[in-house]
């Protein structure tokens, strides 16, 4: 739940406070600078903690920077609103890299998430069925499918919507794409692992006769 917190923090307060300052009539870059200060904080808040810092916020950070760069360089804010595209972009390279990897990226995510006792009933998944395997390298292909389709439509909003208009645009795409993430893994999931004759309860794999 704190992690979840954190990601909330993560999305929506760069949001309220580009949108906040944008009314108090503040130019947009620096709105958006204002914003996307806000993982920064964060960040360094948690080092300064002597918490660990993942590979993932590494990486925003990062692609913040560049893009913070550029556009002090271009003197656009559109050019720091194109962070959103590289992201997704890269987030979606990732993804497909891991589908041909030891273990898919969903695998291991989902790892991180799982207790130590249902940690071993995942492991257990991965070695005694082939079709799950099979499966999250397939949802992996899937995630990685729609990262790219994101950043696609992400640049076009980018490029062609007024930039006010940008960053509520962008978090109503990410909305849609998770949800539509969500709805079509747990569709595609049941439909592939009943095919084979499994069912997921919870993480335990069960045969569907035994099951019933």
């Amino acid at each position: 739940m704190r992690r979840f917190n954190g990601v909330l923090v993560d999305v929506l307060a760069p949001l309220a406070l580009f949108y906040g300052l944008r009314a108090a009539g503040v130019d947009q870059l620096f709105a958006l600078l204002a914003g996307a200060a806000i993982p920064v904080v964060t960040g360094l808040r948690a080092l300064a903690a002597g918490q660990r810092i993942g590979g993932v916020r590494w990486f925003v950070l990062g692609a913040m920077a560049v893009t913070v760069a550029g556009s002090f360089i271009s003197g656009s804010p559109r050019a720091l609103l194109l962070r959103g595209v590289v992201l997704m972009a890269a987030l979606g390279v990732f993804l497909l890299v891991t589908v041909w990897a030891r273990r898919p990226f969903l695998y291991e995510a989902a790892k991180t998430v799982l207790d130590r006792d249902n940690q071993r009933t995942w492991c257990r998944n991965w070695d005694e069925h082939p079709p799950f395997r099979r499966l999250l390298r397939l949802c992996s292909a899937l995630w990685a499918a729609a990262c790219l389709l994101d950043a696609a439509l992400r640049a076009v909003i980018v490029l062609a919507l007024p930039v006010d208009a940008v960053p509520g645009a962008e978090l109503a795409l990410l909305v849609v794409t998770l949800a539509a993430l969500v709805l079509g893994q747990r569709v595609l999931g049941r439909a592939f692992l009943r095919r084979h004759g499994l069912r997921l309860d919870g993480v335990q794999l069960t045969p569907v006769t035994a099951a019933r």
